[in-house]
């Protein structure tokens, strides 16, 4: 079975024009944590034992920061920066001991399409909070914009010993543990943020916490459904800032015998968005948002 350098997206940190208002918003309504907070951050966290899934800056625009994932024990952080470079992107931040929540060393690169991807290596883990199927246990996946789908997806496995998982028409899919997919590089003209999504406990939970937005005056922006690839359910709200985020359960869980689907295996029916041919077609709010936010 195939042996992975990283073992999770760990935590994204964001940019926030009112960083009261996005702590307010993250932890009364979609369910997070405060895990610590200084002058012009707030480090907010699920129910499981990441030390944090979000870091929110206070800023000027909405934007994406950077992108965190875990390397394994065994694995050479280091080495790891060095193939990001070798692939095609620059040094940010080489490996050093960190002063953010839940510490450990950790060292940044500039991809190609100009994101940032941080690696973190022995951050302390978190006591994990009582179960709760209404609020977020850990990322599930964070999806990118691309104007070259398949050099990005090369790069996350070429670099950093991903996966491809499915390649859909509009889509890569790439893993560094068993679920399906851990990064999802979309289509688009511009390279931005698409999504965020959060792991809930299951189905219910999902359904509860969209319930709970929607209580809120936060319509849905798709969904609910289930998609095709990774085969997750899902419900997608757009931010007070403009982020798109996803409650998300069930993603598929496999290893080296599943085999790695091409275009056609996920057409739908006309009319269809997603397997049970609920799901409403996405919002105009949410299409544009999937576009909008940049990386810092």
């Amino acid at each position: 079975m195939t042996h992975f350098p990283m073992t999770a997206l760990r935590s994204v940190d964001l940019t926030v024009p009112d960083l009261p208002a996005a702590t307010a918003f993250y932890t009364d309504i979609w369910g997070l944590t405060v895990a610590d907070q200084v002058a012009g951050c707030v480090w907010l966290r699920g129910t499981g034992t990441d030390p944090h899934l979000l870091a929110l800056h206070a800023g000027d625009t909405a934007a994406i920061r950077s992108m965190t994932f875990r390397v394994a024990p065994d694995a050479d952080p280091a080495a790891l920066l060095s193939a990001m470079v070798a692939h095609g992107g620059m040094t940010l931040h080489p490996l050093h001991a960190v002063d953010d929540h839940g510490g450990g060393m950790a060292g940044a690169v500039r991809d190609p399409r100009r994101r940032t991807i941080r690696l973190v290596q022995g951050d302390t883990a978190a006591a994990p909070l009582v179960p709760d199927r209404d609020r977020p246990e850990r990322l599930a996946h964070v999806n990118i914009n691309s104007v070259d789908v398949d050099a990005d997806a090369r790069f996350f496995c070429d670099a950093l010993g991903f996966t491809l998982t499915d390649r859909s028409k509009m889509m890569a899919f790439v893993r560094t543990n068993d679920d399906h997919h851990s990064v999802v590089i979309a289509d688009a003209p511009v390279e931005t943020l698409n999504h965020i999504a959060f792991q809930m406990a299951d189905w219910e939970g999902v359904m509860r916490a969209a319930g709970r937005m929607v209580d809120h005056q936060f319509p849905i922006g798709w969904g609910p459904g289930r998609h095709g690839p990774g085969d997750n359910v899902f419900t997608y709200f757009v931010d007070p800032f403009g982020f798109v985020i996803e409650y998300t359960a069930e993603v598929l869980q496999v290893d080296d015998r599943y085999r790695v689907g091409g275009p056609g295996d996920w057409i739908w029916p006309p009319g269809r968005t997603d397997q049970w041919g609920i799901a409403p077609p996405k919002t105009a709010t949410c299409k544009a948002a999937q576009l909008a936010i940049p990386f810092a």
